[in-house]
C-alpha cells in the first residue's frame, strides 16, 4: 500500500501556476465551447473578461473560502451504439471547470499511487486496449469463465458519505475535501429549467467526475485483487497452480471506468459465487449490478466488452483453440448510422465537407479497431462509405452509370476513390491490422513513488 498522503493541498490547489495549466486544459478540451448556467463560453471568457483577470479572481475566491460551486446545467444525450437510449451530461461553468481541472492536477497523483494496475479508464498512459489485451492474456491461460458485469447508473448512484471517506482517507485538508463535497452536492439545472439536489451521484461532463468514480470503484479493484497481494493466495504462479489443483478458482478484474469483467479460472459455480461477492461489496458504495445486463458467459460463447467482442474458438482448418478480438455488432450499426446521416441523397452539404467529416469518423474508428480481427470489416465499411457516396452524388446531379465511371475512373480505366478540391474519401481498407501487445506491469507511472537509499 502506497503511503501517499496530501495534508495541505490548497495553497497547491490556487497556485498560479496550477490555474493556469488548469485553464488552459479546459480551453483545449472539446466542450470549451459549451456554456454552464452562466452562459459563458471559455472564449466569452478570453475576450471579454480576459484570463488573467478571470484567474486572479478564482485565486482570491479559492484563498479566502468565498468560492462556491454552482449548479451544472443539464444536456441530454443519445447514448452512442445506437441503442436509442439517453445520457444525462452535467456540464459546469467554466470557472467549476477550472477549479475542477485544478483538484484533478493536485488529486490526481496522491490516488494514483493507490490504484490497482487491473483498472484502465480515465487513467494516465491507459487506454482501452490495454484492458482487452489483459482479457486477451488471462483467456489464453485458462480463464474462460467470465462474469461480464454491467453497473446500474453507476455515476448517479455512487453514494456521496462512502465517497467521502475514501476521499478523507487520502486527503487531510479539511478544505480541500470540503470544496469536493460542494462539486458533489452542487445540484442540476434541469433542460425544463428546474434546480434538482445532487444526493447521490457524480454528474458526467465534469473534469473530476471520472477520478471521483475511479476512486469509488477501487473498492471493488482492492477488494478482488487482495489474494494478489505479495504472500498471499494467488500471489505467484505456483501459489495459483496449488489453489487449483485443490478445487479452488483463481480470478482477474478488469475494469474500465464503469465497464467491468472478472475472469475465472474455475466453474460456473464459482463465477457465480464471485457474482455476489461483487454486490455485496458494490453496495456500501450504493452501487449495484444490473439484473438484466450483467451475466455469466463462457468464453467460447464470447461477450462484448468495449466495442470489442472477445471469444475463445477452434482456429479455421486445426484443431487448435485460440482468444480471438472481433468488432462487435453495435460500433459498426453505429459507424453505418454516422456515414448514413452524412450521405443522405438529399443532402445540401457540398461533397468536400462531406469527405472531411467521413474521413475524421472512418480515420478514429479504424484507428480504434485496428488492433481486432477487422480486415474485412474494414474492407465492407470502405466499400459501404463509397457506394453512399456516389449514390449522393447520382441523386444530386442526376447522373447516369456512364457518368459515375467518367468521374472515378482514370484514362486506364482504374477506378479512383471520390474527391473534391483534393479531398479524398479515406480508404479504411488500407489501414493495417496488427496485434496490439499486452503491456501489463510495462505501463510507466507518470507519477513514481520516491526510492529510498
Amino acid at each position: 500500500m502506497a503511503t501517499r498522503h496530501l495534508a495541505s493541498g490548497l495553497p497547491v490547489l490556487y497556485d498560479p501556476a496550477t490555474l493556469i495549466v488548469a485553464f488552459e486544459r479546459v480551453a483545449n478540451n472539446t466542450g470549451a465551447r459549451t456554456a454552464g448556467v452562466d452562459g459563458l463560453t471559455v472564449a466569452q471568457v478570453e475576450q471579454q473578461i480576459g484570463v488573467p483577470g478571470f484567474l486572479d479572481d478564482l485565486r482570491a475566491g479559492l484563498k479566502d473560502g468565498s468560492f462556491r460551486p454552482v449548479r451544472v446545467r443539464e444536456r441530454i444525450i443519445a447514448k452512442p451504439g445506437g441503442s436509442g437510449k439517453v445520457r444525462s451530461l452535467g456540464i459546469p461553468t467554466v470557472t467549476d471547470r477550472v477549479v475542477q481541472a485544478a483538484l484533478k492536477l493536485v488529486l490526481e497523483p496522491i490516488f494514483e499511487a493507490d490504484f490497482e494496475p487491473v483498472s484502465y479508464g480515465f487513467r494516465p498512459k491507459r487506454r482501452a486496449h490495454d484492458a482487452v489485451a489483459e482479457i486477451h492474456k488471462f483467456g489464453t491461460h485458462g480463464y474462460r469463465w467470465v462474469l461480464d458485469a454491467d453497473i446500474e447508473a453507476c455515476f448517479d448512484r455512487i453514494d456521496h458519505t462512502a465517497l467521502m471517506d475514501r476521499v478523507r482517507a487520502r486527503v487531510k485538508d479539511k478544505r480541500m475535501c470540503a470544496l469536493v463535497k460542494a462539486f458533489l452536492k452542487a445540484g442540476i439545472l434541469t433542460e425544463l429549467g428546474e434546480h434538482k439536489d445532487t444526493t447521490t451521484g457524480t454528474p458526467q461532463g465534469g473534469i473530476l467526475s471520472p477520478l471521483l468514480a475511479n476512486i469509488a470503484l477501487s473498492v471493488l479493484d482492492e477488494h478482488l485483487m487482495a489474494p494478489w497481494k505479495p504472500g498471499e493466495t494467488m500471489s505467484t504462479a505456483s501459489r495459483r497452480s496449488n489453489r487449483r489443483g485443490k478445487g479452488l478458482p483463481t480470478w482477474r478484474v478488469v475494469r474500465y471506468a464503469d465497464d467491468f469483467v472478472v475472469v475465472v479460472h474455475g466453474t460456473r459455480a464459482d463465477t457465480e459465487a464471485l457474482r455476489e461477492d461483487v454486490t455485496r461489496v458494490l453496495a456500501p458504495m450504493g452501487l449495484a449490478l444490473s439484473p438484466a445486463k450483467t451475466q455469466v458467459v463462457h468464453m467460447s460463447d464470447g461477450f462484448d466488452f468495449l466495442g470489442f467482442h472477445i471469444q475463445w474458438k477452434r482456429k479455421r482448418g486445426s484443431n487448435k483453440w485460440h482468444v480471438y478480438t472481433f468488432i462487435a455488432d453495435r460500433p459498426i450499426r453505429s459507424v453505418k448510422a454516422k456515414i448514413r446521416a452524412l450521405t443522405h441523397k438529399k443532402s445540401q452539404q457540398d461533397l468536400r465537407s462531406v469527405l472531411i467529416r467521413l474521413n475524421q469518423i472512418m480515420r478514429g474508428w479504424a484507428n480504434y479497431f485496428k488492433h481486432a480481427v477487422a480486415k474485412h470489416i474494414f474492407n465492407a465499411l470502405t466499400n459501404f462509405a463509397w457506394t453512399r457516396v456516389v449514390k449522393m452524388i447520382r441523386y444530386r446531379h442526376r447522373w447516369k452509370w456512364k457518368d459515375v465511371r467518367d468521374w472515378l475512373t482514370d484514362h486506364t480505366g482504374r477506378w479512383k476513390p471520390p474527391a473534391a478540391d483534393g479531398i479524398e474519401l479515406f480508404n479504411m481498407a488500407k489501414v493495417p491490422v496488427t496485434r496490439y501487445r499486452h503491456r501489463g506491469q510495462k505501463i510507466p507511472n507518470p507519477w513514481p513513488l520516491p526510492t529510498t537509499t
